[in-house]
């Protein structure tokens, strides 16, 4: 991910300093659990944590050029990471990577930067859960128009868009936290994942200490499925991110006007025209929401694999991985300042819910109607007829409310006078579950 987009601590979780250090503490770890079977000698295990830990611990960009240079002769990753750090371990270096295989320190390696970079994600969430929440309940009564395609609907609140928000990203966080119980697997099973020279129980060792599961069946590489799961997590989180994004910049424009991002001091909207306040953080979100998706099909490409194992996810891994949770981190991160700053203006929402001359109460009146006796399609022929009329009239000289048209419909009138109309349009009926909705949502808190 470029640099404009990255936080330094997920950053941080794929640079390759860091991989090696991981890569260290794997073969690291396998060596002391081959020392306690016996498989290798004790002091060999003590060496290769005294003298290798600190070598790891100092890499830095002179070491990882020192690898990538073996490397173009090796050819090979591990073998050229192994090699370098022989270098300073001295002769008992021989007994790592004993009876393992290159996925074993690379695949498990892939584990734990992803559950670190899970973890980081939920941190996220969290924070724009606690941002979503101040805010929904800050305006749980704030009336608002509600919209079906794009087009005024019933009267809403504020405060229960945020709240829809708002569960979908307590959701969202259930499927991180079992995309990062999926991908929090360890193998260390030799080639073609048979433990034919290397004990189960190394595998169990490493995965405790590591904090992760055992993978039950490696085949030499940890199954794709589970990180096809991870990505697709992501890409739904990132799918909620661009929802919230896109509600805002519909409602920032100069037509709507109920909601903008925080304008700050000495910001600037346009190179030629100073009169701009542009949605710029939401439409970037949008962006970084379709990158972070599309990461999603060379994921589930990756599951199908030659036999037991091939290197073709290899690249790919390389690539997404990174990008997407760094990705998301930046988004989570630039939604969350969005929303805690974000600006209301609760006056032009009011303005908005009574701009078409009462038709958004048609509902109200259709229901009333037909309690009062009239057929539905008589009361919505009728209703119908009033809205029309206001509709045409709205912005001319001859305008009359939705209110005063369906007091000139002589089938209204018979079955409500003026005060049942004025009681079936009283925009307090709106709200009157909205504490129930609030309570459903946020319930836990």
């Amino acid at each position: 991910m470029v640099p404009r987009y990255s936080r330094p601590q997920m950053a941080a979780i794929w640079s390759p300093e860091e991989r090696f250090r991981i890569w260290f503490e794997i073969e690291a770890l396998a060596a002391e659990a081959m020392a306690q079977l016996g498989t290798i000698p004790a002091e060999a295990a003590r060496v290769i944590r005294e003298k290798g830990g600190p070598r790891a611990a100092a890499i830095g960009a002179a070491e990882v050029e020192a690898i990538d240079a073996i490397e173009r002769v090796t050819r090979h990753d591990v073998i050229a990471f192994l090699t370098f750090m022989a270098e300073g371990i001295g002769p008992e270096a021989r007994f790592m990577h004993q009876g393992m295989t290159s996925s074993d320190v690379l695949d498990t390696c892939f584990a734990v930067q992803l559950t670190r970079a899970a973890d980081l994600l939920l941190a996220d969430v969290d924070a724009l859960l606690d941002a979503l929440r101040v805010r929904a309940h800050e305006h749980q009564f704030t009336p608002t128009i509600g919209r079906s395609h794009g087009i005024q609907a019933e009267p809403t609140t504020f405060g229960l868009k945020l709240a829809g928000h708002y569960a979908e990203f307590k959701r969202n966080r259930a499927r991180l936290v079992a995309a990062r119980a999926e991908i929090a697997t360890c193998a260390i099973s030799g080639p073609v994942g048979t433990f034919a020279s290397v004990d189960p129980r190394v595998e169990e060792f490493v995965a405790a200490k590591l904090g992760l599961a055992v993978e039950p069946v490696s085949t030499q590489v940890i199954p794709r499925d589970r990180h096809a799961a991870f990505f697709s997590a992501l890409a739904v989180v990132a799918a909620g991110i661009e929802r919230l994004a896109t509600e805002v910049r519909h409602l920032q424009r100069s037509e709507v006007r109920e909601a903008e991002e925080f304008f700050h001091a000495g910001q600037k909207g346009s190179s030629s025209m100073p009169h701009k306040r542009n949605p710029v953080l939401s439409e970037n979100l949008t962006g970084l929401a379709r990158l972070v998706r599309s990461h999603v099909i060379p994921a589930l490409e990756n599951v199908t694999l030659w036999h037991e194992r091939d290197i073709s996810h290899s690249s790919v891994e390389r690539v997404i991985a990174p990008d997407a949770t760094i990705g998301l981190d930046f988004a989570l991160s630039r939604l969350t300042g969005m929303m805690k700053k974000l600006t209301i203006y609760p006056a032009r929402m009011a303005q908005n819910l009574e701009s078409l001359g009462g038709v958004v109460h048609s509902q109200k009146v259709l229901l009333a109607l037909t309690q009062a006796g009239m057929s539905r399609e008589d009361a919505y022929a009728a209703v119908q007829a009033a809205a029309m009329a206001t509709w045409r009239s709205l912005g001319t000289p001859e305008f009359r409310s939705f209110r005063d048209n369906l007091l000139d419909e002589a089938g209204v009138g018979a079955v409500l006078d003026a005060g049942a109309l004025d009681k079936a349009m009283d925009p307090a009926r709106d709200f009157t579950h909205v504490s129930t909705v609030f309570r459903r949502v946020f319930a836990a808190e």
